[in-house]
C-alpha cells in the first residue's frame, strides 16, 4: 500500500474541486491510500508519512498562494527527507495566459529542490492539471488522470 497526500489551497472552491478529482483518479488504482488535506490543516511532518505529494493552488500573479508557499518554506526543516518521493501539481486561474504554467512550475521547482521525482506528461498538460475559473468536466477529467498517473508511478517506483 502506498500513500498519496493531496495538499491544496482554495479560496473560491475551484481548486478544492480539482483536489477531489485528483483523489478520485488516484483511488481508482489498487494499492493506494489517498489523503486530502487543506494546506492550513497540513503539517510539515505530514509530507514525511507518504510516498507521493500532489500540491494544488490557485494562481495568484503567476505564483502559488501564500499559504502553500508558507508550507513549502517551512519544509526546509525536513530538507533532504523528501528525496525519491513522487510529486505533481495542479492549479486554477482566473483566465487564460494568467500564469497557470508558472504557478505549476513554481510548485514543481520546490519539489525538485527536495529531490522528488516529478510526474510529467508528454502529450498534453505537461506540468500538471490546470483550469480556468470553475473547473469544467474536461478539467475534472484531467485532474482524475493526474491522480491516476501519480498513483501508477508511485506504485511502480515504491513497490
Amino acid at each position: 500500500m502506498v500513500r498519496i497526500l493531496i495538499v491544496y489551497d482554495s479560496r473560491t472552491g475551484n481548486t478544492e474541486k480539482m483536489a477531489k478529482a485528483v483523489a478520485e483518479g488516484a483511488q481508482l488504482v489498487k494499492g493506494v491510500k489517498v489523503i486530502v488535506k487543506k494546506v492550513e490543516q497540513t503539517a510539515v511532518n505530514d509530507l514525511l508519512n507518504v510516498e507521493a505529494i500532489v500540491m494544488g493552488s490557485p494562481t495568484y500573479y503567476g505564483q502559488m498562494s501564500s499559504k502553500l508557499k508558507a508550507l513549502i518554506d517551512e519544509s526546509v526543516k525536513i530538507h533532504g527527507k523528501l528525496a525519491g518521493k513522487i510529486g505533481a501539481a495542479f492549479t486554477s486561474s482566473g483566465g487564460t495566459a494568467c500564469g497557470a504554467e508558472t504557478t505549476l512550475l513554481s510548485i514543481l521547482q520546490t519539489m525538485l529542490v527536495h529531490g522528488m521525482i516529478i510526474e510529467g506528461r508528454a502529450d498534453d498538460k505537461h506540468y500538471g492539471a490546470a483550469a480556468v475559473g470553475v473547473p469544467k468536466e474536461k478539467d475534472i477529467e484531467s485532474c482524475r488522470e493526474l491522480g491516476r498517473r501519480v498513483a501508477t508511478l508511485t506504485l511502480k517506483v515504491k513497490t
